[in-house]
């Protein structure tokens, strides 16, 4: 008899998944908990009078971050497809609610939040979760079909340039860069030609330097990247406070209490440059700890994504662990000044609900794709699949 609920098979054929993947996304989650702990009580006792507020948040966020991340650990992946059209949606409603009056709020001039209840939600989270598993999707069908003159990426690159267009024009440039950049990876992961990249890329870049020039706030950015000896107090001001609370670190860190006097001058610290005060808290030491983890979980989430026997689960694990890692070493070479200020969270780290419920749900998908791994005695024929 099968029993099988969750599974893609018989309960007696079912395979066990990745513990390690568990254990290391539990990992950091807890590091990022306590990153925000240490980092965030100082602003938020000036700001709402509550030196645990971003704290609470974050943990009533993660609650239903990690119900996102049973979910897609558990459900089966026929189960994930069939609601896929409706996520996409919800996705691109809820991107077009954040210019809607009385709803969608507006902050220092981009429109990227929206009101739900007590809270905010933040879609473009949502549309970068979605396009994986809506492009992951769009790949496995196509490489069911048999006639080469049948494929075709058309469809695909049409939905991703909506998804991507509903994120730009919310003013947030870098995450619409981010979510292009992704998803022109995993068209080149599935075997896609590139060609049709080259009229994109024509329209693209010029668009995105367009952009850059309209907004002064986003000129500021590059300016002072390249000139980062100038503008200490001004439009470095976050940058170079951030370096002054790594190097206030050193090598085994300040530890708790009153030593963490740097992280207190960092603007908005609890959000994009929390990394600085997981350096100034555990030094150099702990900055070389974070990224041990970090290589450890991107290795086994692309284990997975290398030997998935469903190519849905292939190709949406590549993305989503190629999406938390590539977020996180952008997020850390802002706050270090090694690039300019991007506005990426830190996985994990970063004080925001919608974030962390994403990251948590990607990082499910990863171990349910751990359980679709090819075993020992699986007979599968790998085929070229080429798209024209």
């Amino acid at each position: 008899m099968n029993f099988a609920i969750f599974a893609d098979r018989p309960l007696e054929q079912y395979k066990k998944c990745d513990i390690s993947l568990i254990l290391l996304t539990v990992l950091l989650w807890g590091i990022g908990m306590f990153t925000l702990y240490v980092c965030s009580g100082n602003y938020g006792m000036r700001a709402f009078g509550d030196d645990l507020y971003f704290v609470k948040r974050q943990m009533i966020s993660s609650c239903l971050g990690f119900m996102l991340f049973i979910i897609f650990a558990t459900f089966n992946l026929d189960t994930i497809k069939r609601f896929l059209p409706l996520m996409v949606v919800i996705a691109l409603i809820l991107s077009i609610m954040t210019f809607v009056p009385g709803i969608g709020i507006e902050r220092n001039g981009a429109r990227r939040w929206i009101r739900l209840g007590f809270t905010t939600f933040q879609p473009s989270e949502m549309v970068k979760f979605v396009i994986v598993l809506y492009l992951a999707n769009y790949f496995e069908k196509q490489a069911k079909i048999a006639d080469s003159f049948d494929k075709t990426v058309f469809p695909a690159v049409l939905v991703s340039f909506i998804l991507v267009a509903s994120i730009a024009m919310q003013s947030d440039l870098s995450t619409s860069i981010f979510v292009a950049t992704l998803a022109i990876l995993l068209f080149i992961a599935s075997g896609s030609k590139i060609f049709w990249l080259v009229p994109v890329m024509s329209i693209v870049v010029p668009l995105s330097a367009l952009f850059i020039f309209l907004e002064p706030y986003r000129l500021n950015r590059i300016i002072g990247f390249l000139d980062q000896d100038s503008y200490l107090q001004t439009l470095n001001y976050q940058t170079y406070a951030a370096r002054r609370a790594i190097s206030a670190g050193g090598f085994w860190g300040q530890g708790l209490g009153s030593g963490l006097s740097r992280i207190n001058s960092i603007p908005e610290i609890q959000s994009d440059y929390i990394f600085a005060g997981w350096a100034e808290s555990m030094g150099y030491f702990g900055v070389l700890v974070y990224f041990l983890i970090l290589i450890l979980f991107a290795w086994r989430g692309l284990h997975c994504a290398v030997t998935a026997k469903s190519r849905f689960a292939s190709v949406a694990a590549f993305g989503f662990i190629v999406s938390i890692v590539a977020q996180s070493v952008i997020n850390v070479a802002v706050v270090g000044g090694v690039i300019p200020t991007t506005g990426i969270p830190l996985p994990f780290f970063s004080s925001g609900g919608s974030s962390i419920l994403f990251t948590l749900a990607s990082a499910g998908f990863l171990v349910n794709a751990s359980r679709n791994e090819i075993g020992p005695n699986d007979d599968i024929e790998m085929e070229e699949v080429i798209y024209e």
